[in-house]
């Protein structure tokens, strides 16, 4: 098995200067091109329902499609620097402040109310530009599905994920360009993990990193920002991409529960592994050093800051609260004497292994139905 050296290219994932060390370098090129070497496989097998479940989700995203561009409130007035105020009044309320913490001594000591605000409206920028790239690499990866994976019931549910996934990169950029005040190029540690899905060959790494790793981090993140924003505009936003995100994870977790059970040690590894490298990866994109860079502080510095609060490292943790039980149950966690067990208690995450896997959870996420608190007791022994 390979060392941590080996699979994220430092022995301490908590290692600040390192993480920071990996930078976007293409930043302002429009195109980006990866290079991937996958077989485009046809199947003559048309049985539909031959996977029942896959086939239950394909029936459930036809009749769940919406339109951004008439479901949506477009009209709805976005005043950012108003928003940031009232998003904070109301997760301070909440006890949920991001801003909770000792700046005497430090770069931050000397701010003024309106460097404080636009940190807000540099964050808001960040991470919707995120989101974005990342629902793109979704389209471009589920895309690569349809072509390689054997399964006709999986074609067919990949082909409606990838007009989702069409929808999402559209009314995020459209956020972005009508309600907000600036886009952020990709992070680079997305960027590294977007390629490493792409150029793999083999179908079902793609579903792993893609379905299980990145659409499933996306879901929990969503689900905190549904929460935690007053603007009504991108709450009704989130709450629709949601809907459309969860069957995909689901369609992830279906789908490589039947082809990981008869895996050898030795395949498991590589996908364990490669599970440890994306959680890293994904975790590592959300310390924004672009946006300090942009606010020109020293981004080390306030990133340790930051990551002392006790509403970050909640934050932080939350991510992983689809991840983790949906590698649980594709038997990702215990195979090769519980290897990405111990990764996941190492990076603080292990706590989530119990909670409801998405595959029995998708339909709760469907639109009508209330959803539950992203940091609440939804776990399966709740």
């Amino acid at each position: 098995m390979s060392t941590n050296e080996e699979i994220i290219g430092r022995a301490d994932v908590h290692d600040i200067e390192a993480i920071l060390a990996i930078t976007n370098t293409d930043r302002n090129e429009v195109i980006s091109a990866v290079e991937q070497n996958s077989e485009a496989i046809f199947t003559w097998d048309y049985t539909k329902g031959a996977r029942p479940a896959l086939d239950k989700l394909y029936e459930k995203a036809k009749v769940s499609m919406w339109n951004g561009e008439t479901d949506l409130p477009w009209d709805t007035e976005v005043d950012q620097e108003k928003l940031v105020i009232m998003n904070a009044e109301q997760n301070e309320a909440a006890g949920m402040g991001f801003a909770d913490f000792d700046v005497a001594g430090t770069s931050f000591e000397k701010w003024t109310d309106a460097q404080w605000i636009q940190l807000g409206i540099e964050s808001q920028n960040w991470s919707l530009s995120q989101f974005m790239h990342g629902e793109q690499g979704a389209l471009i990866c589920t895309a690569k599905i349809v072509e390689t994976v054997p399964w006709i019931d999986a074609k067919y549910y990949a082909s409606t994920q990838v007009m989702d996934e069409a929808r999402h990169v559209e009314v995020f950029a459209k956020y972005l360009d009508t309600k907000l005040s600036g886009y952020y190029p990709v992070n680079a540690h997305l960027k590294m993990l977007l390629d490493d899905i792409v150029s793999d060959p083999r179908w079902d790494m793609t579903y792993l990193g893609m379905q299980i790793m990145v659409e499933g981090l996306a879901l929990a993140a969503f689900g905190f920002m549904h929460q935690m924003t007053t603007e009504p505009l991108l709450k009704q936003l989130l709450r629709y991409v949601m809907s459309d995100e969860a069957r995909h994870v689901a369609f992830g977790v279906l789908s490589l529960q039947e082809y990981y059970a008869d895996m050898s040690d030795a395949e498991m590894m590589e996908r364990q592994e490669f599970a440890f490298e994306a959680a890293v990866r994904m975790r590592d994109r959300f310390l924004q050093q672009e946006v300090w860079e942009r606010m020109d502080v020293p981004v080390s510095e306030a990133i340790e800051l930051v990551m002392r609060t006790p509403t970050r490292q909640l934050f932080q943790m939350m991510l992983f609260s689809k991840i983790v039980p949906n590698c649980k149950k594709l038997g990702l966690l215990d195979r090769n004497d519980q290897w990405l067990r111990r990764r996941f208690e190492e990076i603080g995450v292990i706590q989530f292994e119990d909670w409801v896997d998405t595959a029995d959870d998708y339909e709760n996420f469907a639109l009508g139905q209330e959803l539950a608190d992203p940091h609440g007791p939804t776990a399966a022994t709740a």
